[in-house]
């Protein structure tokens, strides 16, 4: 009875949380002057430019999509399953660019690539503005985006090339090459986790507001941030929203019939994975990927670091924003715990199958998740700017209210692959001896699920603190957070503070790097030391019981 108790809780939180804001404003959208009707549909459909707004959004979601998985399951396979040299850390810079927020790495392009950036000061004013043409157009919105969402299929790719039986490459080896046993059995295992790394690329493309809108590409995200926050149109900033929301009901559709079931199969395997080794070809490789390093993430984080070379610099910039560095680590902490607590949960739900409508519940965290921030940031006003609830709305809440309605799926999915490699009958044999659910979930569950605890914990912080099109509709006065900051400052503010106050925001993204390292092998030594203890304590028992039976 507890359990089932906590557990509609919690649901009914999520649903005021995260689902009746949007209802609120899907409800508010189809009424004009106070009468039901469907008139800013009616418009949206009409507008050549919604039609060419929507046509941008899914040729860049698609072609980003496309290159991220060309590019990013072979970056997955060479750090994962083969002995190419500095792996660890080369996996490590390829996350850099998802970790802080994207406009950012958009700032480094511009730097070097703007009229007046660094290919303009080596080879001329000419080069400068082919330069800035080609990084104010789709294939310069398409380069930095693919870059900032790269590391999603490098890290799923290389997380589902650990959990294939290594008893099957090793008996593909007595008779074909380590080339045909990748094409032919790894990767086609894996194909689910690849297919979920390009829909959840193509989702977060579809509703990426940061670059865009800072190298002028018309998509749907800008655009409903534009109509509610210049013009104050809610009517068509939420009409505009309904293609995204659209798009997203397809992509959970799809995710829903022929991904969900075959993600859910996979187990983490404790055997050791079995290393193809390079060769000859391992110079080349290791070059290739030297290169690609180079011009993703030490081009614009040279430049922006040369830049921002200035005390002066980095003094203005702290004196700027130092409140709302504060703030950007508080809330995205605060965040976090709340994303644990509710993941905590839904995982279970979903793993378990508790309840009879637990995929529903994922499908709306699922479709949440895959909702635009600026989107989910209308349908909170809608929802919570009344003089009722102003203390939510004139409020640090409604920020965190933003960051588990769209981070929730996050966390949960963490947590349910966390679960999922923990047998049922641990908890069933403590339930038989009379450990209520309370007990089994401090006793068992959360000791055994505390690594999964942790990444989800990071997870959502690095989300939270990286959030842009969210907190930019929602913050309320003086409560805007670092990446909100740096977005209104970059307007009027000399480039070299810009620069500093990305350099900024890229130190703190690592902390949580840092502690997520350090956390891992603390908790890999503790279970060590914890096992050497048992061990200890185990070994003069059987050595007693030996004497004992000898004597006997």
């Amino acid at each position: 009875m507890a359990r089932k108790c906590v557990f509609w809780i919690t649901i009914l939180l999520f649903i005021m949380i995260g689902l009746a804001p949007v209802a609120a404003m899907l409800v508010k959208s189809i009424f004009v002057s106070g009468e039901l009707s469907l008139k800013n549909y009616a418009m949206l459909f009409k507008s050549k430019r919604e039609w060419t707004l929507l046509f941008n959004s899914l040729v860049l979601s698609g072609a980003t999509t496309l290159i991220t998985i060309l590019l990013g399951v072979p970056l997955g396979v060479l750090f994962a399953k083969t002995d190419l040299p500095f792996k660890r850390l080369f996996a490590v810079l390829f996350v850099v660019p998802l970790i802080i927020p994207s406009y950012i790495i958009a700032v480094a392009w511009f730097y070097f690539l703007g009229r007046s950036g660094t290919i303009a000061g080596i080879f001329g004013s000419k080069a400068g503005i082919l330069a800035s043409s080609f990084l104010f157009s789709f294939p310069g919105t398409l380069f930095v985006t693919a870059s900032v969402f790269l590391p999603i299929v490098i890290i799923l790719t290389m997380t589902y090339l650990r959990m294939v039986n290594p008893r099957l490459e090793e008996a593909a080896k007595l008779s074909a090459a380590w080339f045909l046993i990748l094409r032919r059995i790894s990767i086609p295992i894996i194909k689910p986790g690849i297919f979920l790394a390009g829909l959840i690329v193509f989702i977060l493309t579809a509703g990426e507001f940061g670059v865009p809108s800072f190298l002028r590409f018309d998509v749907f995200p800008v655009e409903s941030f534009i109509q509610f926050s210049a013009f104050y149109n809610f009517n068509t900033a939420t009409a505009a929203a309904i293609p995204l929301g659209i798009i997203t009901l397809i992509v959970l559709v799809v995710e829903r019939l022929f991904l969900r079931k075959k993600i859910f199969q996979f187990r983490l395997t404790k055997e050791a994975m079995i290393m193809a080794p390079l060769g000859k070809t391992k110079p080349l490789f290791f070059a290739a990927v030297c290169a690609l390093v180079f011009i993703l993430v030490l081009i614009p984080l040279g430049v922006l670091s040369a830049k921002s070379f200035s005390p002066w610099a980095y003094r203005e910039a702290f004196i700027r924003s130092i409140d709302s560095i504060f703030r950007s680590l508080l809330y995205a902490s605060i965040g976090a715990t709340c994303l644990v607590l509710f993941s905590f949960i839904l995982g279970y739900l979903l793993e378990r199958k508790a309840i009879r409508f637990y995929y529903a519940v994922d499908s709306a965290a699922i479709f949440l998740f895959a909702l635009p921030g600026t989107v989910t940031g209308i349908g909170l006003i809608s929802l919570w700017n009344t003089q009722a609830t102003n203390f939510i709305y004139a409020s640090m809440c409604i920020i965190l209210f933003g960051y588990i309605a769209q981070y929730t799926a996050l966390g949960e999915r963490i947590m349910a692959a966390t679960f999922s490699q923990i047998p049922h009958s641990m908890e069933e044999a403590a339930q038989v001896v009379g450990a209520g659910w309370f007990r089994r979930l401090s006793g068992i569950l959360i000791p055994l699920a505390k690594r999964g605890l942790v990444a989800a914990w990071f997870a959502g912080f690095i989300f939270c603190l990286r959030d842009l099109g969210l907190a930019t509709m929602v913050s309320p006065p003086d409560h805007d957070t670092l990446p909100v900051r740096i977005f209104t400052l970059m307007a009027n503010s000399p480039d070299e503070v810009t620069a500093a106050l990305c350099i900024i925001m890229v130190v703190i993204a690592f902390l949580p790097l840092c502690a997520l390292a350090l956390a891992v092998k603390y908790i890999a030594r503790h279970g060590r030391n914890q096992n050497k203890f048992r061990c200890a304590q185990t070994l003069p028992r059987a050595m007693r019981r030996q004497a004992e039976n000898a004597n006997f």
